[in-house]
């Protein structure tokens, strides 16, 4: 209930308005108790005081109080004992701060402690003596020792009781210091006979609840008479003494009289304080009554001491007095700065008067000792205000630039107004952060750099640099070409920009002669955000380079016409005969030109100027010079190498224009000759080479026409053209053959890589043509129907001897007669080509065997060259033939192999017409020979063609 109403006390104590609240709580409460709700008390939310981490700032030696943060509420952290933080003063209170951060802030709180009975008064002595002589009179007074109660007001001591009282009574006097004064009265005269010692109890009680006592023993010894008293000459007496005066110091001295003599009128003084702090400080003579320091004292710990002094004889007869000590200050305590909160970091745009640091200011002094000043180095863009006594806050006082300085050593300096004056600093260190507010500077206000020309590409021209002066990465620089064109060319073509060293390379060759110089900008831009930038312009010089030679512009020197001088035979020394002017598209040294003569028909007649290249005679002209002269003049830059042009300059040395033409034109003539021999030259070899790539053009072609026409052949369903050898070319029965036929019929199911060969007697093959017709084509179409069966089982007659080749008749290249046998080839659609055995032999000619590959190409090849030799006889529509081979075969004969199959040297014809048929076999039997022994002989292979056989083989194909 106490609590209760001291809370609500507290409560009425809250000034809102100064950001200040006191609270009042009794000692002793227990760890964790409420003290008070100082969010609600001063208007804080709880998320100001999380976000502000609010904490509790003090100075004394322990915290007892407790801020939560969570509730606002302050809790009791430790036991609170009022005796030991306050001890007899009144009221006792603790004083500290809640600082909030984000912005700064800070509340004063007051705790006031109340007291509660919780100590017993206390004696310093357990007994008390007293020696009272007998002849003491009634109401004669003794000072006794006062009861020490820690506790204060109530609680502390109240009254006392003294037991027996038969002869003595307690009495008590207020004194003007608020405490009470214990006297025992004799209240019945003594009486030594009847006892000589008397034992009394003191009791002192407080008014606590429960009530607390203490007890002192007073001994008392009964003398013999000693009726006068001591007496001091002052009732009260004062003194003054300085904060740490040296031990043994003298402060005061008490004097007190006696009308006893001897031993009865010895006085001895004492000190009768209760307080330890008097004890311990002051010490008095008892035989003199001086008082000195036995310590130092401190004004700031207590600022009087109020002292009793007792006389007492011998015979227990006392008086006592009061001396009054004040302390006087002395300037011993230097400021005490307490940082309560600081930033150790700040941003260099922070605005004028933003708090970096507050502080707290205490000097233990009074008086002008005790006022504190408090300033700052100066030149620092930093002012200190105090905002309330001896509290100052750091803040801004103008704009920052980390540039310029990228921390502060603040030195915070405190002095007080004593004498001498005493003062204490403090430094602070503060980092001031980085802000992008510095854009790249480039070392040079604009660049220039040259390069030689015809440079290669990708080569490092120079670099250009830009410093920012910010840090970290709004001082990261990157370089950027910015868009732009040269001569309508964008100059990204031309160079490039390293982004990170600036570092310029050359995109392409350069030619002093198409651009001398050009200027683009460069872009510097930092990594801040946003990111800041600078240009800076570039030129570059293209230095020229001796890579052109001189070029003549006189004389003109074409291969159309020639330029002619005269010099008639009267020119003297040194007469101009001509000027050889030329130029060089280079620069500089390397356009220097220099003449020299290189060549000349007379070298002692002409001679150069090397500087101005012009002609003139060295001697007179004489009737034995020629009349034409030749000079080769060679003209040279100054370049580094040297490059040269020659120039030929033909002059004439005649009186007269005829005598110089008619000597000019056999020149000319000789020259003509010259240049038409070059020219024929050249067309000859233009021809060879032309007529040489149409033969290539014209073979290729060949080949490819004819691996076209096999694949068409190899995919399509029509019949397929037999082969024929080249002396197969009478197809109407007017030439010259013998009446003996061989045919080959090459058919196939879709496979032409493999076929079978088949072979049979000559008398199997053989058309017998009669008027009618109609055996012999029954006969071929049996013939047919047995040679579409692959198994058949006709077999192949013995070979007939009659047939045989005698010596002049043995096929050959040239022969007069070439008999053929029957070919007839079945390829079968997954078979193997075989080949006829040894039955099919064809008797005892020259060939026992079929001729290989390689023989037929020789022939073929023989042909070939019989063919050329024949080429100047051949008429009209031969395609190229000898007449002993086709003597009337033209290009109107060739039959369509689409519709019909033909006989060569025969005009009968196989086709699907019955009538065509039948006129077909009329005109065979007219021509129908025994047929010779079959022979089997495999397909010749394609020659190769020659020039003298192209038209030969393309006629050929076309058949």
């Amino acid at each position: 209930m106490t609590r209760q109403v001291l809370l609500f006390i507290c409560l009425l104590c809250i000034d809102t308005v100064l950001g200040q609240v006191s609270y009042t709580i009794p000692e002793e409460m227990s760890k964790g108790s409420l003290v008070g709700n100082v969010a609600q008390d001063l208007g804080l939310e709880i998320k100001r005081l999380k976000s502000g981490k609010a904490r509790i700032y003090t100075r004394e030696s322990g915290e007892y109080v407790l801020l939560n943060r969570e509730r606002g509420v302050l809790l009791v952290k430790e036991r609170i004992d009022r005796e030991a933080i306050c001890r007899q003063t009144t009221p006792c209170a603790l004083h500290f701060q809640i600082i909030l951060e984000n912005p700064m802030e800070f509340y004063s709180v007051t705790v006031q402690v109340a007291d509660i009975n919780d100590n017993a008064p206390t004696f310093k002595k357990s007994e008390m003596k007293f020696k009272i002589s007998e002849s003491a009179a009634i109401g004669v007074k003794f000072l006794l020792e006062r009861a020490v109660d820690l506790d204060v007001g109530l609680n502390g001591v109240q009254s006392y009781e003294l037991k027996p009282t038969e002869n003595f009574a307690l009495k008590l006097h207020n004194t003007a210091d608020g405490n009470k004064k214990v006297e025992m009265v004799l209240q019945k005269p003594l009486d030594r006979e009847k006892e000589e010692q008397i034992s009394l109890v003191l009791t002192a009680v407080d008014g606590g609840e429960p009530q607390m006592s203490g007890t002192m023993m007073i001994a008392i010894t009964v003398l013999d008479v000693n009726d006068n008293t001591p007496i001091f000459t002052q009732h009260t007496y004062k003194t003054t003494v300085t904060e740490n005066s040296p031990k043994g110091t003298v402060v005061a001295t008490v004097t007190a009289s006696d009308a006893d003599h001897g031993t009865n009128g010895k006085i001895s003084y004492s000190i009768m304080n209760e307080s330890d702090d008097v004890g311990n400080a002051f010490i008095i003579n008892e035989d003199t009554g001086e008082l000195s320091l036995i310590e130092n004292i401190d004004f700031e710990r207590s600022r009087n001491y109020q002292i009793n002094i007792q006389a007492s004889d011998e015979g227990g007869l006392t008086d006592s007095c009061k001396l009054i000590v004040d302390v006087q200050d002395m300037n011993d305590n230097k400021p005490e700065i307490g940082i309560m909160s600081k930033t150790t970091v700040i941003s260099e745009d922070a605005k004028e008067n933003t708090v970096v640091t507050m502080i707290n200011i205490e000097d233990k002094d009074s008086g002008e000792n005790g006022q504190v000043n408090c300033f700052i180095n100066d030149n620092s863009p930093f002012t200190l205000k105090t905002s309330s006594n001896n509290f100052y806050s750091l803040m801004t006082d103008g704009e920052l630039d980390r540039e310029r300085a990228s921390d502060y050593n603040i030195t915070i300096t405190c002095a007080d107004e004593g004498v001498p004056s005493l003062s204490s600093s403090v430094t602070l260190t503060l980092q001031i952060s980085d802000v992008n507010d510095n854009p790249p500077v480039f070392e040079r206000s604009s660049y220039e750099a040259s390069i030689v020309e015809n440079n290669t590409p990708g080569l490092s021209i120079f670099t250009v640099k830009a410093r920012d002066a910010d840090w970290n990465q709004n001082a990261r620089v990157s370089y950027i070409l910015e868009d732009s064109s040269v001569n309508g060319v964008p100059v990204s073509s031309y160079v490039s920009v390293s982004a990170d060293s600036g570092v310029i390379h050359a995109v392409r060759s350069f030619d002093y002669e198409q651009i001398k110089d050009f200027h683009f900008r460069v872009k510097a831009q930092d990594g801040g955000s946003p990111p800041l930038s600078s240009n800076v312009t570039v030129k570059i010089l293209i230095q020229d380079q001796n890579d052109n030679p001189p070029q003549v512009l006189y004389p003109v020197q074409t291969g159309a016409s020639v330029v002619y001088e005269m010099v008639p035979r009267s020119a003297d020394v040194g007469y101009l005969v001509t000027k050889v002017v030329a130029v060089d598209v280079d620069s500089g040294q390397n356009a220097w030109l220099s003449y020299k003569l290189q060549k000349a028909t007379d070298r002692a007649l002409f001679e150069v100027g090397s500087q101005n290249g012009e002609i003139r005679t060295i001697r007179q002209v004489s009737d034995k010079d020629p009349v034409k002269q030749i000079l080769t003049v060679i003209v040279e830059d100054n370049g580094q190498p040297s490059r040269s042009a020659t120039v030929t300059v033909t002059v004439g040395v005649a009186d007269s224009f005829p005598e110089a033409l008619s000597e000019m034109s056999d020149f000319a003539q000789d020259k003509e000759y010259d240049d038409n021999l070059t020219f024929y030259l050249v067309l000859a070899l233009a021809v060879v080479s032309f007529l040489f790539i149409t033969c290539v053009v014209v073979i290729i072609s060949v080949k490819i026409y004819r691996w076209r026409q096999s694949r068409i052949l190899y995919h399509s369903n029509l019949p397929v053209i037999p082969y024929y050898p080249p002396r197969y070319s009478d197809t109407l029965g007017t030439g010259t053959l013998q009446h003996v036929y061989n045919y080959e019929v090459c058919r196939t199911t879709d496979s032409r890589k493999s076929d079978c060969k088949f072979g049979r007697a000559g008398s199997q093959n053989v058309l017998i043509m009669d008027p009618s017709s109609t055996g012999t084509m029954q006969r071929l179409q049996s013939e047919k129907s047995i040679l579409d069966e692959p198994d058949s089982p006709l077999e192949q007659k013995p070979p007939n001897n009659d047939w045989r080749f005698n010596q002049g008749q043995r096929p050959g290249p040239s022969g007069p007669h070439m008999p053929y046998g029957t070919h007839i080839r079945w390829t079968p659609k997954s078979g193997t080509r075989a080949t006829g055995g040894p039955e099919v032999a064809m008797g005892t000619g020259p060939w026992p065997q079929p001729p290989t590959e390689a023989e037929q190409l020789q022939a073929l090849m023989a042909a070939a060259n019989e063919v050329s030799e024949a080429t100047a006889t051949l008429g009209p529509g031969t395609m190229g033939l000898s007449t002993r081979y086709s003597p009337q075969f033209t290009l109107q004969h060739v039959p369509d192999y689409r519709q019909n199959v033909y006989i060569p040297g025969s005009t009968a014809t196989l086709t699907s017409n019955p009538q065509q048929q039948q006129a077909t076999a009329q005109q065979a039997a007219q021509q129908a020979l025994p047929p010779p022994q079959v022979s089997v002989q495999p397909e010749p292979p394609k020659a190769a063609q020659t020039p003298a056989s192209k038209k030969k083989s393309t006629k050929k194909e076309k058949k």
